[in-house]
């Protein structure tokens, strides 16, 4: 049995639906807030211009690109799940079942939106409500998220931080390097 073949880690599922479920409790929470509070498209300052909730639906992707074609992004999505769910099992680093418990509760989040929100089963319109600054894009928490699992996944993998949780390094062709791993000309 190989390395990738080795038993599943109960410890890094466990974090995974962990983050997962908590990300996706917390969405549905503030979207429920936000539908049952604010009018469509009412705006509320929080603090000062800074952060802002401005409540609207989204039918397409980020920045509402898109928005003829919701059903693709649902389509997308159930692929995306299908990969992390597929994926899931070969972690046995916590960091890297942070980073899909991260993209997993987003991704739920929004799904369910787009599945059991009008104007049609698959094709639901998104409940954003987050703006700064910074953005020139209204957003939700799910979309903070996957935007988090984003970074982190970029940080891991600049740091070269295997599924595995180790520190993966590529060996040197440089023959004057001190750390250069030899290589075994009969493979």
């Amino acid at each position: 049995m190989g390395p990738e073949r080795r038993k599943v880690s109960v410890r890094a599922i466990v974090v995974l639906a962990a983050v997962a479920g908590f990300v996706l409790l917390v969405d549905q929470a503030a979207k429920f807030a936000v539908t049952s509070t604010m009018t469509l498209g009412q705006t509320i300052q929080l603090i000062g211009s800074q952060f802002t909730l401005h409540y609207v639906k989204n039918a397409g992707a980020a920045f509402s690109i898109g928005t003829g074609a919701t059903w693709i992004f649902t389509i997308i999505a159930l692929g995306v799940l299908g990969f992390v769910v597929w994926w899931a099992p070969r972690i046995r680093s916590v960091a890297w079942a942070i980073v899909l418990g991260l993209l997993l509760g987003g991704l739920l989040g929004n799904l369910g939106d787009r599945l059991f929100r009008p104007p049609s089963f698959g094709e639901g319109q998104v409940i954003d409500f987050i703006t700064i600054p910074l953005l020139p894009a209204v957003f939700n928490l799910a979309d903070s998220a996957i935007t988090l699992a984003a970074v982190l996944f970029i940080v891991l993998t600049i740091r070269g931080i295997g599924l595995d949780g180790r520190r993966h390094v590529t060996p040197s062709a440089d023959p004057a390097d001190p750390d250069r791993t030899p290589t075994d000309p009969g493979r």
